[in-house]
């Protein structure tokens, strides 16, 4: 059984032959200074992670994808890939002509821009975050962006690994790694905290489904109170090392801002999957979620809107527990017993217990992984 083709049929290659760069460099063009969420998405689509993307969407793309959470030639896709600037900054570039994109003084790649376009935010955070509210995350962040766009395709110059270069895989290397391994099915398990004994639970029965299993956590900004990226890391290495088999599961890095778009992010985090070779994708409750904004099973549900993804949806229902009395892991569809019976996987009070240096029952952190976490002096985001 072959992979998944990748995502519009091929992955998107956009980096400027190294021959070329002289050329680039002698020429008189504007130049951009990008964020570091930027410059994540222009790799992503230069490495071909947001296949079949090319650069930054275009005013018809984005009203597609807002509109109908696909492009315009229907194929599925769900967050906006854009380039914001001021108006000030605007007047500064001319569609037709190059932009060059820097960061930190470095040029990093050639934007062909192709148009300049308005950003609707109250639009974009309607259909995109399903709210207005700025107490949203994504929202929030929405209003500081700049009022414009910019579109076009774009050619990568510096296609340097960091941060972690060491676990930054490209989907043409995962799909390199599986091919090697002969791992024919392969399901991909989103993360953005590190791991309790539950993950673990749920990782180790989908992996009894398929050939390997795919550790991929986002790396790059998160909301207050989010696991470090460092910390997500050597706790994962702490796990995979203890308690899996190193033959079935791999762990690599997705260097990509969390939106906090909740259905809308699920089906993204699935597409990017699929153009890493994975065939499966793991989706639980509230899934790029953010306090409350989402119905807990509404990035479950989204997917019967998508049967030409691409890729199978594994979902996890339900809310899950140690149960002392079960002696394992349950959920509330399986367990009749008391709350009492109980040991709940508590966000909150594991980084509680974990800053206060209390030790967590190994029901919920096996030992090795909390040594990892505690290692570091301030394991989260401030």
């Amino acid at each position: 059984m072959p992979l998944p083709i990748p995502h519009g049929g091929k992955l998107t290659e956009r980096r400027l032959p190294s021959q070329r760069l002289p050329e680039v460099a002698r020429k008189e063009i504007a130049s951009l200074e990008v964020t570091p969420e930027s410059l994540a998405d222009v790799r992503n689509i230069a490495f071909g992670r947001y296949s079949p993307l090319e650069g930054f969407l275009v005013r018809s793309e984005l009203v597609a994808v807002l509109e109908t959470g696909r492009l315009a030639d229907g194929t599925p896709w769900t967050i906006p890939i854009v380039l914001d600037v001021s108006t000030e900054q605007a007047d500064s570039f001319e569609a037709g002509k190059d932009v060059l994109l820097t960061r930190k003084g470095t040029a990093i790649a050639v934007l062909r821009l192709e148009e300049k376009h308005p950003l609707d935010k109250a639009a974009f955070a309607r259909q995109v975050f399903g709210t207005e509210d700025t107490a949203h995350p994504g929202v929030s962040r929405l209003q500081n962006m700049g009022e414009v766009l910019l579109g076009g395709k774009i050619d990568l110059l510096d296609d340097s690994r960091e941060p972690f270069p060491e676990y930054n895989l490209t989907p043409a290397e995962t799909r390199a790694l599986f091919e090697q391994r002969g791992w024919e099915t392969v399901c991909a398990f989103q993360t953005r905290n590190a791991p309790h004994t539950g993950h673990e639970n749920m990782q180790k029965m989908v992996l009894a489904q398929v050939d390997g299993l795919l550790v991929h956590p986002v790396i790059g900004r998160k909301k207050k109170g989010d696991f470090k990226d460092e910390v997500i890391l050597a706790t994962y290495e702490a796990l995979l090392k203890n308690y899996f088999n190193p033959d079935r599961t791999a762990l690599t890095i997705l260097p990509m801002e969390m939106r906090y778009a909740g259905p809308r992010e699920a089906v993204h985090h699935a597409i990017i999957r699929k153009n890493h070779g994975c065939t499966h994708f793991v989706v639980g409750r509230d899934h790029a979620g953010a306090g409350g904004f989402y119905a807990p099973e509404a990035a479950i549900d989204i997917f019967r809107e998508y049967p030409d993804l691409g890729v199978e949806i594994i979902t996890i229902r339900g809310d899950f527990f140690h149960c002392k009395v079960c002696a394992g892991l349950q959920s509330d569809r399986t367990c009749p017993h008391a709350d009492t019976d109980k040991i709940f996987f508590s966000g909150t009070k594991i980084r509680q217990m974990i800053l206060e240096g209390q030790a967590l029952p190994p029901e919920i952190f096996r030992p090795e992984v909390f040594a990892a976490a505690r290692s570091f002096d301030s394991p989260f985001v401030d």
